[in-house]
């Protein structure tokens, strides 16, 4: 997949993750879909920046005797999924437009 178009999909794929349950890096790039090729590098800026922005908080708990750091969704990021959830008819429409160029 194009990277331009990877990018669009990064934000809203981990607020969708999130929004499934609260979760820590390493799964989340785990539940991400693989075709977004998501790694720690491209991870931890996206959740830094959707916590300065409101859509996630962080808390720490204890995992095998260390702390973990976890994510959580918060109602600014649910309202935003909701949003994108939202403008589904006007992808789709732009899915259709692109396949019929390419099938011309």
């Amino acid at each position: 997949m194009e990277t331009q178009l990877k990018r669009g999909f990064l934000d809203i794929c981990v607020l969708a993750a999130l929004a499934r349950e609260d979760s820590y890096g390493y799964q989340i790039i785990k539940d991400v879909p693989s075709t977004l090729e998501l790694s720690e590098s491209t991870l931890y800026p996206i959740l830094k920046r959707l916590k300065t922005q409101g859509m996630l908080e962080e808390y720490t708990r204890e995992h095998n005797g260390r702390l973990r750091k976890y994510y959580t969704i918060t109602d600014k990021g649910r309202a935003a999924l909701q949003d994108f959830v939202q403008e589904e008819a006007g992808i789709t429409q732009i899915l259709a437009y692109i396949r019929e160029g390419a099938q011309s």
